[in-house]
């Protein structure tokens, strides 16, 4: 496992908007994970478009669900962050739980505060390759400390 393996985590609205946003934090941190960068942003149509490029053409149930998507995640701010950590990656993963809140077992983050699929709390980077392009998508260089240890 790297120490510099670094994610980024997505606080999605539902998690915002129900005054979570400390407890997830304070969750994840309390794994050991060290906080990289952190700030609250509105997303528009253009980094939603790029940030969800590999579902863009998904249908479900005969509904294009980017516009869905797009829509709910721009109903408020959401809280970028980047953590490191040995495998913090995977480990973030498991933390949150599966992306079907309702598949996810009590303990895990979305387990206990996930309503569904898409009010999930969390969006974690899956991959070294998808963490490094997620977090070029959302912090610029300057945004990243690494120095804080």
């Amino acid at each position: 496992m790297n120490r510099d393996e670094k994610t980024l985590i997505l606080f999605k609205p539902d998690c915002v908007r129900k005054n979570l946003s400390g407890i997830i934090l304070q969750r994840l941190l309390g794994e050991g994970f060290r906080l990289r960068g952190m700030k609250m942003m509105q997303l528009d149509d253009a980094i939603l478009r790029e940030h969800y490029a590999h579902i863009i053409d998904l249908v479900i149930d005969d509904k294009p669900l980017f516009p869905t998507l797009s829509a709910f995640m721009q109903t408020s701010p959401v809280v970028a962050l980047v953590l490191s950590g040995p495998g913090v990656i995977t480990r973030v993963r498991s933390i949150l739980g599966p992306t079907n809140s309702m598949k996810a077992d009590k303990g895990t983050i979305r387990g206990d505060f996930g309503t569904n699929s898409m009010l999930n709390i969390c969006h974690a980077s899956d991959s070294p390759e998808s963490a490094e392009v997620e977090i070029k998508r959302f912090f610029k260089p300057e945004e990243i400390f690494d120095n804080v240890d």
